[in-house]
């Protein structure tokens, strides 16, 4: 008996130690440049519905269903997804769009675990040209913590919006 309480203090030690060495919070990110108007590109970037034409993730699920609520390209405007396995369910909406810098949106993943973060672009003009940073980032609570001490966001996600951000920049340098 005194054998068993001992491991089972010892797990519940093990288990608050590793929860205090594990990261507790994420940001990931990526940048390209464009050659397209500042403008057209932060227009593009506020609409949901644009955003699935080069989304990677569209690619993963051609059969995921989306659905939209809300003015698109407006804060309160929200897109919500239920794919396969890989690409979950949740949804995305807008909560901030300053002039034509900077989108900010919850992102809220209900399957096939939740969580919510914070996504963003930003967008600067350089000369005839356009540079976008596209990125996230949010909080860990226990357990995901645990699961962080074996699971890098960047090489999770980074690869991710880079693919994303490449078919972006195909996509609005052949728009208009």
């Amino acid at each position: 008996m005194k054998t068993t309480i001992y491991i089972i203090i010892c797990l519940f030690v093990l288990v608050f130690v590793l929860h205090l060495m594990a990261p507790k919070s994420y940001h990931v990110e990526r940048k390209i440049v464009v050659t397209t108007q500042i403008d057209t590109v932060f227009k593009s970037l506020c609409s949901l519905k644009e955003q699935q034409i080069w989304s990677p993730w569209a690619e993963i699920d051609a059969n995921m269903k989306i659905e939209y609520r809300g003015v698109d390209g407006e804060v309160g405007s929200v897109s919500h997804w239920v794919g396969n396995k890989e690409v979950g369910e949740g949804e995305q909406e807008i909560m901030k769009i300053e002039g034509n810098t900077h989108i900010e949106t919850e992102l809220r993943f209900l399957k096939p675990f939740e969580s919510t973060s914070v996504g963003f672009f930003q967008v600067q003009e350089l000369e005839n040209k356009t540079e976008v940073i596209w990125g996230f980032h949010g909080e860990h609570e226990f357990p995901t913590t645990l699961i962080m001490l074996f699971m890098d966001m960047e090489k999770q996600i980074g690869p991710d919006f880079e693919k994303g951000l490449s078919k972006f920049k195909e996509y609005i340098e052949n728009k208009g």
